[in-house]
C-alpha cells in the first residue's frame, strides 16, 4: 500500500511531460529592448512584413536571421529586439508562424491531396520533419494527420 501512495506522490509532483519537446515560453528582461526607437522599429516591422511574408522569405529554410539583418542593413540583436518587441515572438517563432498558415491551406487543397505531410513540410520551408512537427503542434494543438483527417472529413 505504501509504495502505491508514494508512486502516486511522485506522478502528483512530476510535471506531466508534453508532446514533441515544447517547453513554456520564458519571457526574458533585456535591457536593450527599451533602447529601440519606435519610428526605426515601425520601419523595420513594415520592411520585416514585406521580405518576410510578402516575398515568402519564410519558405527558403536557409533564410536566417542574419542574411534578414544584412538585407535590412542592420545588425541581428536590433533586428531581434524589433521582431520580440513588435511581433511578441522571436524569429523562427516568426517564420513558422507564417509557415503553419500556409501547411493549414495546403492540407486541406484537393490539389495537394496526394502529397504527403513531409512533402508540405519541405513545400512552406520547414527544414526537417521534426522541426516541423513540433511548430504545428505547438500553434494548432494537434498533429498536421490529425488535422487533415478532421478538415478532410468536413468536405
Amino acid at each position: 500500500m505504501k509504495d502505491t501512495e508514494l508512486q502516486m506522490q511522485e506522478q502528483e509532483q512530476s510535471p506531466a511531460k508534453k508532446p514533441y519537446n515544447i517547453r513554456e515560453r520564458k519571457i526574458k528582461n533585456a535591457a536593450y529592448r527599451g533602447m529601440i526607437r519606435p519610428e526605426l522599429a515601425d520601419e523595420l516591422y513594415d520592411k520585416i512584413m514585406n521580405i518576410v511574408v510578402f516575398q515568402k522569405k519564410y519558405k527558403d529554410p536557409n533564410y536566417s536571421a542574419r542574411d534578414l539583418a544584412k538585407e535590412l542593413k542592420t545588425n541581428t540583436r536590433y533586428l531581434s529586439a524589433v521582431i520580440n518587441s513588435r511581433f511578441g515572438k522571436n524569429y523562427s517563432c516568426l517564420l513558422n508562424e507564417y509557415r503553419i498558415k500556409e501547411t493549414l491551406h495546403l492540407l486541406v487543397d484537393k490539389r495537394y491531396a496526394e502529397k504527403n505531410v513531409e512533402e508540405i513540410s519541405a513545400l512552406v520551408g520547414f527544414a526537417n520533419r521534426q522541426s516541423f512537427y513540433a511548430a504545428f503542434y505547438k500553434n494548432m494543438g494537434e498533429t498536421p494527420n490529425a488535422y487533415r483527417k478532421k478538415h478532410s472529413d468536413k468536405k
